[in-house]
Formats: C-alpha cells, sequence, structure tokens
C-alpha cells in the first residue's frame, strides 16, 4: 500500500486529479485490459510451447488471439490446445469482458449526465424566468395600487403631471 502523498503524486502526474470515478474506473480497466493482453499473450505462447497441434507458437500470434479473445470476436483461427492456455484464455476473456461492461457503463454515465446537466440548467433558465416575471408582475400591481390609493385619497381627481 503506497502512502497517501504518493498515491495523490501519481494521480496528478498520471493527469487523474479531478476527474470523475466512472472515468477514472473505464481508464483503470483499460489499463488492465491491456496488461492482460500483452501478459496473456506471452503466457499462452509458454504455455502452448511444445504442444502437438499448438498453433499459437508465436508472441504476434498470441496477441492476435489475445485481442479477438478479450473482445469476444474469436474467429476461430487461433486458440489453446493445453489445459494451462484454455485458463489463460478464460482469464482474458473475463477481463475483457469485464473491461468492455466497465467502459461502456462509463461512456453511459457521461452521456447521461450530460443530458442531466442540460435539463437541470433548462430547468434554473426557466424557474428564472418564472421569477422574473412574477416580479415584473408584482411590481406592476404595486403601482396600479399606488395609482387607485392616491385617486381614492384625492377623491377621484385625476393626477397632475
Amino acid at each position: 500500500m503506497l502512502p497517501g502523498f504518493l498515491t495523490r503524486a501519481i494521480d496528478v502526474l498520471l493527469g487523474r486529479e479531478g476527474r470523475s470515478l466512472h472515468l477514472k474506473a473505464a481508464g483503470g480497466a483499460t489499463a488492465v485490459l491491456a496488461i492482460t493482453m500483452l501478459a496473456g499473450s506471452w503466457a499462452v505462447v509458454a504455455a502452448e510451447h511444445g504442444s502437438r497441434n499448438a498453433n499459437l507458437t508465436t508472441y504476434p500470434r498470441a496477441l492476435w488471439w489475445s485481442i479477438e479473445t478479450a473482445t469476444t470476436v474469436g474467429y476461430g483461427d487461433f486458440y489453446p490446445v493445453t489445459p494451462w492456455g484454455r485458463v489463460i484464455g478464460a482469464v482474458v476473456m473475463v477481463v475483457g469482458i469485464t473491461t468492455y461492461g466497465i467502459v461502456t457503463a462509463a461512456l453511459a454515465t457521461w452521456f447521461v449526465g450530460r443530458e442531466d446537466r442540460r435539463r437541470m440548467h433548462l430547468a434554473r433558465s426557466a424557474e428564472e424566468a418564472v421569477h422574473r416575471l412574477s416580479d415584473e408582475t408584482a411590481h406592476a400591481l404595486h403601482e396600479r395600487f399606488d395609482r387607485v390609493e392616491r385617486m381614492l385619497t384625492t377623491k377621484g381627481e385625476p393626477e397632475s403631471g
């Protein structure tokens, strides 16, 4: 566990200071996915090395496999044949599905938040307009009542000037 000041310094250096929680979660999940795909590619090559019928024998092939596995595309052109390779594949799948879910949720939250702010702004503007209209109406009524009172106190004589 890092001390608080060090964690805060890392957040500032990485530009995470002031970001909303859903953006931090999406960024963190994406970083975890990238690390998982890179490490999973290396690990599956190591797990499949020397196996009969292995087709994940090079890192570029394994990297392509991890990308299509994490995105759940799964063309079937490359696949693990060993038990450990399949375990690694399952981890890449779960992390990929989770990450894309988090990123999708963050994007949806952003859109909903924008719409909420727009609606709040419209409501605030409408409320200000109603208050302004109410104040103007009250002012006009006060002026009329004042004129009526003056007319009554001067016994119906019209005002001069």
